[in-house]
């Protein structure tokens, strides 16, 4: 098998054109938005040129089959609303060359797909997750982004396209090449990362319930301010998790809203969306408890009312031993003492996945560790490095 890396990077950089943001290679393709739909017929056109029966579900998440049974390769083509040109985009692109190249050289079946809603527009992991049989299209269908819109009605955009739905049984497993979206192979020097586990996540949201008053005219000291429950809960927490925690833990408020949102009056409601993540089911679940436990008495202490939302999550997930040692072997045949084993701090849709298949993980580095910016970006070479580490693994797995 011989990957055209030209071929590659051309694809690569057409693909960022869709959603472009105009600062550097920036990208703002949403799920579902005018060029997330764009960027999808785009990616069909190029798996038939490629002579894959091109294939969408309801759900809207995109393949390119080969003949059954293959192994299946990719990851997703939406991005954050200010994104990097890479997150996800570098393994649906890999994964199309590394089927052109296999099909070209008479090598081993491999199918691509591009996951849908990845990025959470609205949920975590919403293609791959309606896909492996977790949640079901009519139980997500109702879901809203910050804007108000349904998955229901986003998804007509894509309507033309649907094919059916796309077995699992046709697969023999799933590998996703993806950028690091950390620090740590960049600041090592390194070029290959084999994934071992990918991390658990849970995902909350909160309701701090004060009482909205005049700005000026209401003392501090009779104040119930849903504000201040937020920024005193954030400091709580971070003290009552320092014994539970490892380094590798992290917790993160993401969106935070305020009511009425206006420079004159006390806040009366905050909510928020709190994420936690780590590899250990238990520890996840006593950070859970010390969440719900900080939440509860700083809304007692201040007075406020509070609403815990339906915790979301995913459990901790290890990567199937026999590809990982293909991708293992492969990274040591194309760079020699300059790859290591690694955890996957970031969901991927590979943890839906492995729900009904064997998978496995491969990560390049990211410059400087960034990664859901505009400033995201990865060497050429490295690019090039881990689409041919996904190649000779895809002809190790099929000799």
């Amino acid at each position: 098998m011989k990957i055209d890396s030209a071929r590659f990077l051309a694809d690569l950089h057409e693909l960022r054109s869709f959603g472009a943001s105009g600062v550097g290679k920036g990208v703002m393709r949403p799920a579902f938005s005018e060029a997330d739909i764009a960027a999808r017929r785009w990616l069909a056109g190029r798996m038939e040129e490629a002579g894959l029966r091109v294939a969408m579900d309801a759900m809207g998440n995109l393949f390119g089959l080969a003949e059954a049974p293959s192994l299946l390769l990719g990851s997703h083509a939406d991005s954050q609303p200010e994104g990097g040109w890479l997150d996800g985009a570098l393994g649906v692109v890999a994964a199309l060359e590394v089927a052109r190249a296999s099909r070209e050289a008479g090598g081993p079946a491999v199918s691509v797909v591009a996951f849908q809603d990845e990025e959470g527009r609205f949920g975590i992991t919403t293609g791959s997750d309606v896909w492996s049989g977790n949640l079901t299209q009519k139980a997500v269908d109702p879901l809203r982004d910050h804007a108000g819109v349904s998955l229901e009605e986003a998804r007509r955009g894509l309507a033309d396209m649907v094919t059916g739905p796309v077995a699992l049984a046709q697969f023999s497993g799933y590998i996703e090449l993806h950028i690091e979206q950390g620090p740590s192979l960049d600041a090592a020097g390194e070029q290959i990362g084999v994934v071992s586990d990918i991390v658990g996540i849970r995902d909350m949201q909160i309701t701090f319930g004060g009482q909205q008053n005049h700005a000026g005219t209401t003392p501090m000291a009779l104040r119930r301010d849903a504000f201040q429950g937020v920024a005193a809960f954030t400091t709580q927490l971070e003290d009552a998790l320092r014994n539970i925690v490892t380094p590798q833990s992290v917790w993160t408020i993401g969106h935070l809203e305020l009511h009425p949102n206006a420079t004159s009056i006390v806040p009366g409601k905050a909510r928020l969306t709190l994420q936690w993540r780590d590899g250990d089911t238990e520890r996840l679940a006593r950070m859970e408890a010390e969440i719900r436990q900080t939440a509860q008495a700083v809304a007692q202490e201040r007075g406020l009312t509070l609403t815990f939302g339906e915790m979301r999550g995913l459990e901790p997930v290890a990567m199937d031993r026999r590809l990982r040692e293909a991708l293992e072997m492969a990274a040591e045949d194309v760079a020699p003492g300059k790859w290591r084993l690694m955890s996957s701090g970031a969901l991927h849709d590979a943890t839906n996945v492995a729900r009904q298949l064997p998978v496995a993980m491969l990560f390049v580095p990211s410059i400087n560790g960034i990664s859901h910016d505009f400033a995201e970006d990865t060497d050429e070479a490295d690019l090039v490095a881990g689409v041919e580490v996904l190649a000779r693994a895809v002809t190790t797995l099929g000799a």
